[in-house]
């Protein structure tokens, strides 16, 4: 399913874009949840700084 959708975000407007998905932990109960969002490909690294 992932390929389906980081493939159809190549389009033609000059800017490639990427599914990222982050694991946050939750300071209540300490369990991990994921976030999961869609950013330009140049900001990945800052993303998960």
């Amino acid at each position: 399913m992932a390929k389906k959708v980081v493939a159809t975000l190549k389009t033609g407007t000059g800017r490639d874009w990427a599914k990222v998905i982050k694991a946050v932990r939750s300071p209540k109960t300490g369990a991990y949840t994921f976030k999961e969002e869609i950013i330009p490909t140049d900001s990945v690294k800052e993303y998960f700084k």
